[in-house]
């Protein structure tokens, strides 16, 4: 391998000279040499290789076939376009300026790759620690190290924390004056959306970069890699199919599944792997959906505007990745209602009590049988007259008596059940609608003394809003004439 990191070779025969070159050539690799098959006197063979199994140097040429680290060389995925040439992460690793940063993305999308290739190529002493497994001694033997290799070493220290948001603010702050001192340059990895997970001090340190999930292309990328370091192997294009919509833009949760298949294949001298040979090695169909994370939530809006734009199709694929990604139907169901509140209200009412209905009927019936009826409530919100005149109105009068404070109610809108609060004047010349034309008091007000009357609601012309809004006007205009005659 060329000093920097920016080559890297398959294939070598080690001998007495380069053993350090295999030792060095593995530990470039963030998680660990997955395949290596050597040739031996039964033929070609493969065994797995991880941190705590050691491999023979007598072998005759060991290779590694396959494994998701990474040099500057042969990108696989969009996210090392951050580090191509001419990028502004690649131009401050050259010149000795790399900055703290976070990789935010997906699980599997090569973050604790990107950071071992930074480390690689500038020569720096790499320190890994995840956040589910460390707290603060673990982040206090990593300081210790990096002021080591500083002082002992002149050495540069990255220290990698992966799953950075699972850190309380306590122990994402013990980074800050290491941070601030240069002691280390800080790469935190997260499939959270770190504004919302990083602290702001910590966040403000740091460039922050978001990766996306590979794309079908860029997983084959992956699988015709891994595949042609075994000679004479293929697989079917139906195989292909069914190892992506499993990966899920999941690089790792590729290479997993390939460890597998391509070693038993190989063991069983089986050239072609199909469809057949994937479906019995598969053992988890889950997809990319984290239950309590932003894809969650973005998953959740998506589903939401859908409706609110009236496009079924959309809402129906929304509703339907979630429910197979493995979401609390009964969490989408109350979703379902909310969306019937705020965006359809009053111009029908009648989406409030379908979406109440589904949600009644997956209590009772459950899954699968009940997703139909959240489907069928998905559908009707879609295409149900839209109005969020009701929430808003809702908001506006909220927002109005927070600002007023607290005023009386006006004497003849009060109720008076005893002789003495009748003699007070409580009720006194209340007008009973159901008395009156139209059964409506015109000209009545009903708003304490204090205040002149507000019109939070304004309907729209769409759905039953529309006859509302009519009826409103009539009434309006019931009141303008009742006024002018009072006053005449």
């Amino acid at each position: 391998m060329a000093d920097g990191g920016i080559d890297m070779f398959t294939e070598f025969t080690p001998n007495s000279s380069n053993t350090k070159m295999l030792r060095n050539a593995f530990s470039r690799f963030a998680t660990g040499v997955t395949i290596v098959s050597c040739d031996s006197l039964d033929g070609h063979i493969g065994m797995t290789v991880n941190s705590f199994s050691s491999i023979s140097l007598d072998l005759k040429k060991p290779s590694i076939a396959f494994s998701g680290a990474f040099t500057f060389g042969p990108f696989i995925s969009s996210s090392f376009c951050l580090i191509s040439k001419g990028k502004s992460l690649r131009v401050a690793i050259e010149t000795g300026n790399l900055p703290s940063i976070i990789l935010w993305g997906p699980p599997g999308v090569g973050k604790t790759s990107i950071a071992k290739v930074i480390s690689n190529t500038i020569d720096a002493h790499f320190i890994s620690i995840s956040a589910v497994l460390s707290g603060v001694k673990e982040i206090r033997e990593s300081i210790d190290k990096a002021e080591f290799m500083r002082d002992q070493q002149n050495k540069k220290t990255i220290l990698f924390v992966d799953e950075v948001h699972r850190f309380n603010k306590s122990q994402q702050d013990a980074f800050l004056p290491h941070i601030e001192s240069g002691l280390i340059v800080f790469i935190g990895a997260t499939t959270e959306n770190p504004s919302f997970e990083v602290n702001s001090a910590l966040l403000s340190r740091c460039q922050v970069y978001s990766l996306k999930a590979l794309t079908t292309e860029e997983l084959d990328k992956i699988l015709k890699r891994a595949i042609g370091e075994f000679n004479d192997l293929t697989i079917t294009d139906d195989a292909k199919k069914i190892i992506f919509e499993f990966s899920d833009g999941d690089g790792r949760k590729l290479i997993n599944l390939l460890e597998i298949v391509c070693l038993k294949a190989f063991t069983e001298k089986n050239l072609k792997i199909d469809s057949d040979d994937i479906k019995k090695t598969m053992s988890d169909k889950s997809r990319r959906f984290d239950k309590g994370g932003e894809q969650f939530y973005d998953q959740i809006s998506a589903l939401h505007k859908s409706v609110r734009g009236s496009n079924p199709d959309a809402a129906l694929y929304w509703l339907l990745r979630m429910l197979d990604g493995g979401a609390d139907p009964l969490y989408l169901a109350r979703r379902i209602i909310r969306i019937a509140i705020e965006d359809i209200g009053i111009a029908d009412p009648r989406a409030q009590t379908m979406a109440l209905e589904a949600y009644q009927i997956y209590e009772r019936l459950g899954f699968p049988e009940a997703e139909l009826a959240l489907s069928n409530a998905v559908i009707y919100l879609s295409m149900a007259p839209k109005s969020n005149s009701a929430y808003q109105a809702f908001n506006t009068a909220k927002s109005f008596i927070q600002n007023q404070g607290h005023l009386d109610v006006p004497m003849h809108l009060r109720n008076a059940p005893t002789k003495l609060m009748d003699n007070m004047g409580y009720g006194k010349n209340y007008r009973y609608a159901h008395n009156e034309n139209y059964a409506y008091a015109a000209g009545e007000k009903y708003f304490p003394d204090e205040i002149d009357p507000v019109e939070f609601y304004n309907p729209t012309d769409r759905g039953l809003e529309k006859k509302i809004s009519e009826k409103k006007e009539f009434l309006k205009q019931l009141d303008q004439h009742y006024n002018k005659n009072k006053t005449e």
